[in-house]
């Protein structure tokens, strides 16, 4: 009888963090979402307008620019990074580093201005994540990156502009 006691006692332990969080997540279904963070909707020809076509290519067409191809990998500025198609800023430059793959690389995103899904476009399972808002395929998130998250987010240099501190960010496109 103690053996089924400690048991149960045991399932209530570990059941109910679990039930709280299923919960908790409930309350927050349908959150408000902030009007820039709203996807745009827009089918991807109609930002060809805004990028050059390599630029066009890596986000809409989930292309990979060539390894230390891009200018922001020597970019050491103090700054913000933004979607280089609907400019939503994406990265702080505090969360940059040298990751020494070849393309600009982060700890983590500004909350909520990325999305994720999975790709096995080359035969593995990654995670890519793109602009929330455009749409933009930005690059993908491994799991080799430095404390505290263990996180690279390895971005495409093409998908990002970079805006120093000292000037101010554009308004978003739309």
């Amino acid at each position: 009888m103690k053996r089924r006691k400690i048991l149960q006692t045991l399932s209530v332990i570990v059941l109910l963090p679990i039930t709280s969080l299923i919960n908790f997540s409930r309350g927050f279904a349908n959150p408000v979402i902030p009007e820039d963070l709203k996807p745009l909707n827009k089918p991807p020809k109609t930002w060809r307008k805004y990028l050059s076509p390599e630029a066009y290519q890596v986000l809409f067409e989930q292309q990979t620019e060539d390894a230390n191809s891009s200018e922001l990998n020597q970019e050491h500025r103090e700054g913000t990074y933004i979607c280089a198609a609907c400019y939503l800023p994406l990265f702080q430059s505090i969360h940059k580093y040298e990751s020494g793959s070849g393309w600009p690389s982060f700890t983590q995103p500004i909350p909520n201005h990325v999305s994720t899904q999975l790709d096995d476009s080359i035969g593995i399972i990654r995670t890519e994540y793109h602009c929330v808002r455009c749409g933009g395929h930005q690059g993908h998130i491994f799991k080799d990156g430095p404390p505290p998250t263990g996180e690279r987010w390895c971005n495409n240099g093409l998908s990002l502009k970079f805006i120093a501190s000292t000037d101010p960010l554009p308004p978003l496109r739309s």
